[in-house]
């Protein structure tokens, strides 16, 4: 499993990310951040959108909550950045990350 978490932390950071680029280009808001109000504007542009925002902001925090009783129960290291790249390039990479991290700290145990 731990190859797969691997795998899909790879994927889970390069897939948004291509996009992020494009839009950057597009819009000169590099990463999103450089223009925060616009970023913010176009996650909650509709209904839909505000939906999912709301969704997936709320499970990042669960996700903050549950990794960190985790990383101290199994003496997971770099937590930090398992949430700082959660934080620049989203979950669907940082949450693999962080099983990938936990399964290499119980396998080595």
């Amino acid at each position: 499993m731990k190859r797969i978490y691997l795998l899909l932390s790879i994927i889970g950071f390069l897939a948004p990310t291509f996009l992020v680029i494009m839009e950057s280009i597009k819009t000169g808001n590099i990463l999103l951040y450089t223009q925060p109000m616009a970023t913010i504007e176009g996650m909650f542009a509709n209904r839909i959108s505000s939906i999912f925002m709301i969704d997936l902001l709320v499970t990042v925090m669960v996700f903050f909550v549950w990794s960190y009783r985790e990383a101290k129960i199994h003496q997971i290291k770099h937590l930090g950045v398992c949430w700082i790249l959660t934080m620049l390039l989203g979950l669907g990479g940082g949450f693999p990350l962080f099983l990938y991290l936990k399964t290499k700290s119980i396998e080595s145990k």
